[in-house]
């Protein structure tokens, strides 16, 4: 009752989102709780997305651990439109707020208010790059989820043109944003306009982190001796880059001058571990037949 794991099965897996959540020693008894059940329904344990403070924890569990990529927060009582390290940031806010663009945050009391709202513009979005929702480690349009959260939102000429629902951790250790969303029309540099404010406000309510999330294979070892995975995860990077902008996300998040901190896979070695990635790689997409199309 102290502690919970986030779990969704899919193949021979059981994939956890992310590390146990609670205080430690719940954790570490859960876990294991976690890799009996696993063990009794002959599936793999699989955690994804967790901490380097928890390296220890899966090592002891029997787990071999593979770096996913690195996670960007901003340190929001540093953070500010000051300064020359800020300039691209200033500028790009200026811009937004001549083009007549308002920053909101609508609690989720009244959120059911905008749903409609928020759900044409999500519509007009995967239509206009022709996609398919994704889901697990990604937000996805449901209209039970979003009625949970506040959310920040853009108004230009009083329609909104960009969205993100509010994730806030306890003790206002960190702030952070899961879907995102925006119209075609919106004016240039909207999203960017919508962190800075997300951040500004985080800032005024006394938030410690804004968390950008991940930057996928970013921070993997270059030395000749380096694990194979690196090695091949460089590889995807290089010639993954037509399908997945692996370099342009990391260099979007950098411009916020955030800390960042490296994510690892941890899961049953050998065979079972590319399973484990086939199954991770499914969930996000909603399917193999889906994640191999991308």
């Amino acid at each position: 009752g102290a502690a919970f794991i986030m779990y969704e099965v899919s193949g021979r897996s059981w994939v956890a989102m992310g590390d146990p959540v609670g205080p430690p020693a719940a954790c570490e008894h859960l876990a294991w709780v976690f890799l009996e059940q696993c063990d009794r329904a002959a599936a793999s344990p699989v955690f994804y997305q967790v901490s380097a403070e928890n390296l220890a924890l899966y090592v002891d569990l029997g787990l071999s651990l593979i770096k996913l990529g690195e996670e960007a927060r901003v340190e929001l009582a540093k953070f500010s439109l000051e300064g020359s390290a800020r300039a691209d940031l200033r500028q790009t806010h200026r811009r937004a707020v001549r083009e007549g663009a308002q920053f909101e945050i609508v609690p989720r009391e009244r959120i059911g208010e905008i749903l409609p709202e928020l759900r044409a513009i999500s519509d007009e979005w995967l239509a206009e790059r022709k996609v398919a929702e994704k889901g697990f480690s990604l937000g996805f349009f449901d209209e039970r989820y979003l009625a949970h959260f506040d959310c920040a939102v853009v108004r230009n000429a009083g329609r909104i043109v960009a969205f993100a629902n509010l994730w806030k951790a306890g003790g206002l250790a960190e702030l952070s944003v899961d879907l995102m969303r925006q119209r075609r029309d919106a004016p240039k540099g909207v999203i960017d306009y919508l962190f800075i404010e997300i951040m500004l406000w985080g800032r005024a309510q006394g938030f410690a982190w804004f968390n950008l999330g991940m930057a996928p294979l970013s921070g993997l070892e270059t030395h000749p001796l380096a694990p194979a995975w690196h090695k091949m995860g460089r590889l995807v990077h290089r010639f993954g880059e037509n399908f997945y902008n692996f370099e342009g996300l990391h260099k979007y998040k950098e411009k916020f001058l955030p800390v960042w901190r490296a994510r690892y896979l941890a899961a049953p070695r050998g065979v079972s571990m590319a399973g484990a990635l086939l199954n991770v790689t499914s969930l996000i997409s909603g399917g193999v037949t889906k994640a191999l199309r991308k």
